[in-house]
C-alpha cells in the first residue's frame, strides 16, 4: 500500500474543502460594466466637457452600472477629425464638439454655423430644442453612423488675433481659423480676411508659430488656452453661434441590447436642458475670467455691426442654392427660429 506523507495528505484535505466550500458558497456579484463608452471632446472645463459629466453621471446611474463612460477632454482620443472618424468606424463610442465639425460626414449640419440666423445664444438653443427641430437635427448623421444624443448652443463665436480687431476693416488681409464650413470660409472672405480650416488642438501652436493670425471661437476656448499670452483682445460681433453636437457610434450603439439602447438615447436627450442650465451661468464668469487674465472685450460699434450684417445676411442662401438638401434644411432652421 503507498503512504501518504502527513504534510500532503494535509494539503489533499485542504483542497478538498476549498473545492466543497466553492459549491456551497454563492458566487460574489460582479461590478464590471458590460459595455465602456469612450466619450470625447476637444475642449476642457467647459459646457462640451460638463455635458459629457451630466451624461456619466446619469447614464451610469440608469444603467444600474452596465455601461461605464470614460471621459476624455483635450483630444485625448484625438484631433477632431479622428475622432468623428472613430464614431463611423466604432472605435470610439461617443464625441461632442461643434455642428461644423460634421459636415464632411452629413453637409446640413454646417446649416448652424450661418451667419445672421440666430440672434443670441438663448435663441439659438430655443430654435434647437424645439420639437420641430430636435430629434430631427439629432438623426441627420444615423445613416453615415452617428447618431445624435444631444444639441444646443454654447456662445457666440467671437474672435482673437494677435493684432486687435477694433473694427471691421481690421479683419482684412488676415488669416482666421474656422472650424470646417463653407458658411464659414464664405464669411471670411467677405470680410476681407482668409478662412483656415484647423482642429482645436493645432490653433494654440499654429497662431504662435504665424501660421494663422487669430481665430474665430467661443469665449471658453480663449481662456482655456490662455491666450492672451498671444492675442489679449476678444472681439465680440454675434453674428454666428456656435452650436455643438453630442453623438453616440451607430456601430457601437446597434451591439447594445434593446433596453441598454433606449437609455443611452434618452439620457442624451434628458442632459440637454440640464446643460443649457449650467451654461448660462458658467458663462456669466467668462468674460470676469478672461479680463482678471489681463484680457480685454471689445464690441464693435453699432454702425459697424450693422454694415457686418448687411456684408453676411446673404452667406447662407449663396452657399445652399446649389444643394437642395442643405437648402432645405436651412429653411427649416430659420422658419423654427422665427417661432421663437
Amino acid at each position: 500500500m503507498t503512504r501518504i506523507h502527513h504534510r500532503t495528505a494535509g494539503f489533499v484535505a485542504a483542497a478538498f474543502m476549498a473545492l466543497a466550500l466553492a459549491f456551497l458558497t454563492p458566487a460574489a456579484p460582479s461590478n464590471a460594466a458590460e459595455f465602456t463608452m469612450k466619450f470625447g471632446t476637444a475642449t476642457f472645463n467647459d459646457t462640451q466637457h460638463q455635458y459629457i459629466k451630466f451624461y456619466k453621471e446619469a447614464l451610469e446611474k440608469a444603467s444600474n452600472g452596465r455601461i461605464e463612460v470614460g471621459i476624455h477632454p483635450r483630444s485625448e482620443l484625438g484631433p477632431i477629425p479622428r475622432m468623428i472618424d472613430g464614431l463611423q468606424l466604432g472605435t470610439i463610442e461617443a464625441y461632442i464638439g461643434p455642428a461644423d465639425f460634421f459636415v464632411g460626414v452629413e453637409p446640413r449640419f454646417g446649416v448652424f454655423s450661418t451667419p445672421m440666423l440666430f440672434k443670441d445664444k438663448d435663441h439659438a438653443t430655443a430654435t434647437v430644442f424645439d420639437p420641430a427641430l430636435n430629434e430631427y437635427a439629432l438623426m441627420l448623421g444615423e445613416p453615415k453612423g452617428i447618431t445624435g444624443l444631444g444639441i444646443f448652443a454654447t456662445g457666440s463665436s467671437n474672435y482673437a488675433a494677435k493684432s486687435p480687431i477694433m473694427n471691421l476693416a481690421d479683419f482684412s488681409g488676415k488669416k482666421l481659423r474656422v472650424n470646417a464650413t463653407a458658411m464659414e470660409r464664405e464669411k471670411m472672405r467677405r470680410l476681407g480676411a482668409t478662412a483656415v480650416p484647423l482642429p482645436l488642438n493645432e490653433v494654440l501652436p499654429s497662431l504662435q508659430r504665424g501660421v494663422i493670425d487669430g481665430t474665430m471661437s467661443g469665449t471658453a476656448i480663449f481662456v482655456a488656452f490662455k491666450m492672451n499670452d498671444v492675442a489679449k483682445t476678444i472681439t465680440v460681433t454675434n453674428d454666428t453661434m456656435l452650436v455643438s453636437l453630442a453623438v453616440v457610434s451607430k456601430v457601437w450603439l446597434d451591439k447594445l441590447p434593446p433596453d441598454l439602447r433606449k437609455i443611452v438615447l434618452e439620457t442624451g436627450r434628458s442632459m440637454q436642458p440640464k446643460t443649457h442650465e449650467w451654461e448660462k451661468e458658467f458663462s456669466k464668469g467668462l468674460d470676469k475670467t478672461w479680463q482678471s487674465m489681463g484680457g480685454q472685450i471689445h464690441t464693435l460699434a453699432s454702425e459697424e455691426l450693422a454694415k457686418m450684417a448687411e456684408l453676411l445676411k446673404t452667406v447662407g442662401d449663396d452657399i445652399t442654392k446649389d444643394q437642395p438638401a442643405v437648402n432645405e434644411m436651412l429653411k427649416r432652421v430659420r422658419a423654427i427660429a422665427g417661432k421663437h
